[in-house]
């Protein structure tokens, strides 16, 4: 009986981390181009596309995974940031991907999860360790929202809902979302394409930038939409949103096209085991590298500690980071960790 029931766990953890890393979404009717077939997107930095079937997803079960705490308390007191100079911005870290980045009489949120679970289920999948950093109804007046794909942890419908009731935003999303978005009753909704540009105000213009990932929402509409970043630039200020990313060129291109970001948000968790992870997300090391590749002025880790998504320990990238940042010799005030709820002024 104790067999069957593990066996029966297993299982469904198998069927949850599908759904992870695999809507009903489907590509707009587009013609090909470099990183579309016609049918699906795909990676133009990737020999073979990241595609794992049962047998890779039971092997990584098999090698087992670190045992998270069930509960972590938050330590920030919540201060956001009340009246911003002309040149200044503020980046509140809410919870694993989602950011709360202010410029004066603007207020844009990335990846909103306010959600227990990142799951296509309410009992069961990855479950918060912590609460968010600032509870949903504490939040300003939200005037964008831009999502990096549609992964379950970074587009949350409950939470979109909830904004929308709440602030009515603009929602900007990959080509291939936007029909879920407006299903749920949000009406003013902008889907982008790679280096697509969005003019989001007078004087702050958005682009929707590469990432080397996948998309997913079950089980057969794998790369049906698109994935990607954000550069976000508002008058002499810029910050990059990573999304969701294994480590490639594009940070490099990137910054070619579009210049050096003052601030890059970059993910550091979800990364082993490596032969499973390694084409989609970063670990320390690749993220320091790409902190480097951007030349950021200051970058800010994220996508940890919040999900159990993959089998590092709890607070493994947090130790991995200071290793990468000693070998690469940069100052850990170039590259730090916001608490739950910190906010980050940028002068």
């Amino acid at each position: 009986m104790v067999m069957m029931k593990k066996m029966y766990k297993l299982m469904v953890q198998a069927f949850c981390v599908m759904f992870l890393v695999s809507s009903s979404t489907s590509a707009n009717k587009r013609k090909p181009s470099d990183h579309f077939d016609g049918k699906k997107f795909y990676n133009p930095t990737l020999r073979e596309q990241f595609s794992p079937g049962l047998s890779d997803i039971f092997r990584m079960m098999r090698e087992g995974r670190s045992k998270w705490p069930t509960t972590v308390q938050n330590t920030a007191t919540p201060k956001l940031a009340e009246k911003l100079g002309d040149s200044e911005m503020g980046v509140t870290f809410v919870n694993h991907a989602t950011f709360l980045i202010q410029f004066q009489g603007l207020n844009i949120l990335t990846d909103p999860v306010w959600s227990e679970r990142v799951s296509p289920f309410s009992w069961i999948g990855p479950k918060r360790v912590r609460e968010p950093g600032i509870a949903l109804t504490d939040l300003p007046k939200i005037d964008i929202i831009v999502i990096s794909h549609n992964h379950y942890d970074h587009l949350d419908i409950a939470t979109l809902k909830k904004l929308n009731k709440l602030f009515s935003p603009k929602v900007i999303v990959p080509v291939g979302d936007k029909a879920l978005i407006e299903s749920i009753g949000i009406k003013n909704v902008e889907e982008v394409d790679w280096w697509d540009n969005v003019k989001v105000a007078s004087d702050t213009y958005i682009t929707f930038t590469p990432t080397q990932h996948s998309s997913a929402r079950g089980l057969f509409d794998r790369d049906k939409s698109l994935w990607g970043s954000y550069f976000i630039q508002h008058k002499a200020r810029s910050i990059y949103f990573g999304g969701d990313a294994g480590y490639s060129t594009h940070f490099i291109e990137t910054r070619d096209l579009l210049g050096s970001p003052d601030i890059a948000l970059l993910g550091i968790g979800a990364y082993a085991p490596k032969f499973f992870m390694q084409p989609i997300h970063m670990n320390p090391a690749e993220a320091v590298i790409a902190h480097k590749d951007l030349g950021a002025k200051l970058s800010v880790g994220m996508h940890f500690g919040t999900f159990q998504l993959a089998s590092e320990a709890f607070d493994q990238p947090l130790k991995d980071l200071k290793i990468a940042l000693e070998k690469e010799n940069i100052p850990q005030s170039d590259f730090i960790i916001l608490q739950e709820g910190e906010t980050k002024i940028y002068p």
